[in-house]
């Protein structure tokens, strides 16, 4: 591809629906026929809408294609991307919107009730995706079934990112992602001390050049190719008090997409990332307030001259 072929920097495929967050005193919540909690509100959410509307806020040039019903929820999925200037390439879900039930609590932990909403058989259509890829630098694939039979028409030479989210390592549906993508994101959540074994298996059975495992307050790990060991990296720190975990992981891939695309060292790429995640952490809701990137250089700034540019 030459450079005026581009017109995507990011097509992020599948992975938007619609959240229910409730605000509950304690979790895990004991038995009580009724909470009275906060008012319950629904958002926009899951992984493709985070990583789109956070690439978008960074100043990338984003596409989302995706299937969504043609109901309330769909109806609030495309006002809020209009509404925020993403672009978006939809078909009708038969199956409906997908949504998740997210409770959360004081110390900002979820939760979350997912409903995929999934038809079975169901496929991207080729001619809805086919314009995004062939104008893309970069894919990234939600794990969402229908998005696994894109792959082999995403061109040769465009990068692909996907995020196994809480992947066991065993369970087969998510290998299709784990390895055929160039960076896989996952979380510590169902590892163990199994984590740096999968990761290295993630590489060494696939295409990744990059592997990076989400820990929470502990941060993340990172095997990157030409490594031989996994790398610890500390968690950024937060700019204020935890309001809602919700959405942090797709703000981290978010960063860290923003800083391979410029071209920047994995060290800084990675720390972009926590400070992407560690915002999304003080802000209420999924993706109501992704980072900007003014705010994200001012950041990175603030804690060490960095040299990030703000054009490609």
């Amino acid at each position: 591809m030459t450079p005026r072929d581009i017109e995507h920097d990011v097509v992020v495929l599948g992975g938007t629906g619609v959240d229910t967050t409730v605000y509950v005193p304690e979790l895990p919540l004991p038995y009580r026929d009724t909470y009275h909690v906060p008012p319950v509100i629904d958002r926009i959410g899951n992984t493709g809408s985070g990583v789109a509307l956070g690439c978008h806020a960074l100043g990338l040039r984003v596409t989302l294609v995706d299937l969504i019903g043609e109901d309330p929820q769909g109806r609030l999925i495309r006002d809020h991307l209009g509404g925020r200037g993403v672009d978006l390439a939809w078909a009708p879900s038969e199956a409906g919107t997908s949504r998740s039930i997210l409770l959360v609590g004081p110390d900002g932990r979820r939760l979350s009730l997912h409903d995929p909403r999934s038809a079975p058989g169901a496929r991207l259509p080729r001619d809805l995706y086919l314009p995004a890829l062939r104008t893309a630098r970069h894919v990234h694939v939600s794990i969402t079934d229908f998005c696994r039979h894109v792959y082999p028409d995403i061109p040769d030479g465009v990068t692909i990112s996907t995020d196994l989210h809480d992947w066991d390592g065993v369970n087969p549906y998510h290998e299709d992602f784990a390895y055929a993508s160039d960076v896989v994101f996952m979380s510590a959540t169902a590892l163990g001390d199994r984590r740096d074994e999968v990761m290295r298996a993630i590489a060494a059975r696939g295409r990744a050049s990059l592997v990076i495992c989400t820990d929470g307050a502990d941060g993340c790990h990172v095997l990157s190719s030409g490594e031989e060991s996994v790398r610890p990296f500390p968690a950024q720190p937060l700019p204020g008090p935890v309001a809602d975990s919700n959405g942090a992981g797709d703000a981290f891939v978010s960063g860290v997409l923003y800083g391979r695309l410029r071209g920047l060292p994995l060290e800084e790429c990675v720390r972009l990332g926590g400070l992407a995640g560690a915002h999304a952490c003080t802000s209420t809701g999924t993706h109501e307030d992704p980072i900007t990137l003014a705010a994200l250089l001012e950041r990175a700034d603030s804690g060490q001259k960095s040299g990030l540019v703000t054009n490609g």
